[in-house]
């Protein structure tokens, strides 16, 4: 995989570099399937160079960077590529961001245009007075209203059909290290940040699953995930582009419809993120679940509780599970099919990947020795996973956020040796004595109670298996005058289906006494990240207060089990007249 890097970072190949060679040498090949339109390498070559004679005509250069709202569709992959072939950046804007987070992407993004699909007109209206004067409009899709609206926009279709589709002769393309695409972090605690993706990150990512999953010419991908992230837009795509796969890309993820599209399409690898399994397999089981040609699932976040059940339940013979950050500079993968494990390091020589997971006190800074230097924790000691960062080498530098100050706080360092430095993940692992890597939790998702960690992952993990696979948020709230965080879980109940006397008996059956939430809120309404991460910040802020929170509450009563939570109870738990 390194050889092929190097390879084409000796001779300065981008993204677009690479797709060219594939177009030559098989042009009318399936590229991309779409609902029921394929494209071929040509059609795609063709369209992309018709975005780059745009815009080139238009007057964008290399370093100028065009941010792309669109849902997932082949013109979404043609249109940063062919941004790409000037040298222009692309940053991906998360779909279902809205107002001041919009906004915020757009402008931390320094751009200098937005390319938007007409379904987001009424979100890109709402923000336009407070745009930049200078940044242009692009609109891809024809809407009713666009005209009435007064909003200064130009018809990217209809530029379209009048340009060729031979290339354009550019002066500054973009090169193997240039700035390619910048990837929102998914914001499940503040704004997103804009992390940097080169043409040479983008390369490494999407070699990885290449050549450590052993893809075959032959495979078909599939990919539900939305193609503004670094799983969807350069595991998924990366490999049409870069390595000649046939890729099918679905508009949004539906859990009914994973596996019959699979069947339907003739796909032998597919994608996923783990809160995905758990969706699909709290559908009623179906002929389609053992009838497809799937041999590979790949992705991240499945959980090692239903592991077993889904590669059984749908007969997959190969689980490729891997773990990694946006901007981080070291992922790693699970290549031997080891159920749960996210990765593996050498216990006889682990220098050979420069990772490593180090010893972190509960607000997850390092632990250091007596001379200043970062511990290596031992084997089953839970810590935050490092990625040594060698700034020479392109697969192992941090490229961080464009937001200089943010990514100065993702960094370690004095780890080892004085002076070196390392990317901070910020998530907690732990390696096994044979050196297997299991992911346990965020830092700050982890909380003290009754003297015991407890993470939240597992809890959530557990308590959704127990409740038919429905959504789970676990987290550490404060009760006045008792000492660490009690855990407190809000499900998604939205037909008030949940037997809460049931979930006494589970709860009690399958949790040590500390583990078990002291609090269960059933929420009506559930807010996704596009990822399908489950926002918990404004949970934890409002906690079991009965006062401000219309949803149902409970508490844990020691005897009773679950009990209402009223305003009454609440002030007798603010007195310290119930105790837990």
């Amino acid at each position: 995989m390194l050889w092929s890097i190097r390879g084409h970072e000796k001779k300065d190949r981008s993204v677009a570099d690479i797709f060219r060679q594939l177009v030559n040498r098989h042009p009318n090949k399936v590229c991309f399937i779409f609902e029921d339109q394929e494209w071929t390498f040509q059609q795609m070559e063709d369209f992309s160079n018709k975005i780059a004679t745009i815009f080139k005509s238009h007057g964008y250069k290399k370093g100028d960077a065009v941010a792309l709202l669109l849902e997932n569709r082949p013109e979404f992959v043609g249109i940063w590529l062919g941004l790409s072939k000037l040298g222009v950046i692309t940053p991906l804007i998360n779909t279902n961001l809205r107002k001041s987070s919009l906004l915020h992407s757009v402008n931390i993004a320094k751009c200098q245009a937005l390319i938007y699909g007409a379904e987001f007109f009424n979100a890109v209206t709402d923000i336009a007075s407070s745009l930049d004067a200078k940044l242009a409009l692009y609109r891809f899709g024809s809407h009713p209203n666009a005209m009435s609206i007064g909003l200064k926009e130009k018809d990217l279709n209809a530029i379209l059909v009048d340009t060729p589709a031979t290339p354009p002769v550019v002066q500054e393309k973009g090169g193997h290290n240039d700035r390619l695409l910048y990837i929102y972090t998914s914001g499940t605690t503040g704004l997103p940040k804009a992390a940097i993706i080169t043409s040479s990150r983008y390369i490494f990512i999407a070699a990885a699953v290449h050549y450590v999953g052993f893809l075959r010419n032959s495979d078909r991908v599939y990919t539900p995930l939305p193609l503004y992230h670094t799983a969807g837009g350069v595991m998924a795509i990366g490999q049409a582009l870069l390595f000649g796969h046939t890729t099918v890309i679905r508009k949004k993820f539906s859990a009914s419809a994973y596996f019959s599209d699979c069947l339907k399409y003739k796909c032998t690898v597919a994608q996923y993120i783990g809160e995905m399994c758990r969706y699909v397999l709290a559908v009623s089981p179906k002929k389609e679940d053992q009838e497809h040609n799937v041999r590979m699932i790949f992705g991240n976040g499945l959980r090692p509780q239903i592991w077993e059940e889904f590669v059984k339940r749908y007969n997959i013979p190969k689980v490729l599970e891997f773990y990694g950050a946006t901007e981080g500079n070291s992922n790693i993968m699970n290549v031997d099919n080891k159920t749960g494990a996210v990765g593996f390091i050498s216990r006889i020589i682990p220098s050979v990947y420069p990772i490593s997971i180090i010893k972190v006190d509960k607000d997850g800074e390092p632990i250091r020795n007596a001379k200043g230097l970062c511990q290596v924790c031992e084997p089953n000691e839970p810590g935050v996973f490092i990625g040594k960062i060698l700034p020479n080498n392109p697969t192992r530098a941090f490229l961080g956020y464009v937001d200089q100050k943010a990514s100065e706080k993702k960094v370690v360092r004095d780890i080892f040796t004085k002076g070196d430095s390392a990317f901070l993940s910020g998530d907690i692992l732990v390696a096994d004595d044979l050196g297997y890597l299991y992911f346990k939790d965020r830092t700050g998702d982890t909380f003290r109670w009754k003297g015991e960690n407890v993470s939240t992952s597992e809890i959530e993990a557990i308590i959704s298996n127990l409740i038919n696979y429905r959504d789970c948020i676990v987290y550490g709230v404060e009760i006045r005058g008792v000492e660490g965080k009690a855990g407190m879980a809000a499900i998604y109940d939205e037909n008030g289906t949940l037997d809460v006397n049931k979930l006494t008996v589970d709860i009690k059956e399958q949790l040590p006494a500390y583990a078990r939430p002291q609090f269960v809120r059933i929420l009506t309404k559930i807010d996704l990240t596009g990822t399908f991460k489950l926002k918990k910040k404004d949970l934890q802020e409002e906690g079991y207060n009965a006062e401000k929170i219309q949803d149902k509450l409970y508490y844990l009563d020691a005897k009773l089990g679950y009990q209402l939570l009223t305003r009454e109870i609440y002030d007798q738990i603010q007195q310290g007249t119930i105790k837990f």
